[in-house]
């Protein structure tokens, strides 16, 4: 469980210790997400890395839980597609993921091209 007052550095304006994203790749991201977007804020790359990383966070405890249920201690691509498509919030990822194995989605293609680009 999460401790009260983990991020509250964010609503404080004070230091918010290491991040586990980069904040360069952020704000670097955040710059190629529309043409008119020049300049961005001190702590909006912050504000980003604490969401992304609450976003991963309960993505993968989900997917954790699928993996449980299958009796397994390993996350596969499948309990992440699970774990979507039974969970209302990850409602805007449905189209992303497939249960299907075989097929790759087109997220993870176009994600390792933003991987390899970034490199």
């Amino acid at each position: 469980m999460r401790q009260a007052g983990i991020y509250s550095g964010i609503l404080a304006g004070g230091r918010t210790g290491p991040h586990l994203l980069p904040l360069a790749r952020i704000k670097k991201i955040m710059k190629k997400s529309g043409d008119n977007v020049n300049m961005i804020s001190g702590e909006a790359p912050i504000v980003f890395s604490k969401a992304c990383e609450l976003f991963i966070e309960e993505l993968t405890r989900r997917s954790w839980m699928v993996a449980m249920q299958r009796k397994r201690r390993t996350l596969h691509k499948e309990d992440v597609a699970s774990a979507v498509i039974t969970t209302d919030i990850f409602d805007f990822l449905v189209n992303l993921v497939s249960a299907d194995s075989t097929n790759p989605t087109p997220f993870a293609s176009v994600a390792m091209e933003t991987v390899l680009e970034s490199s």
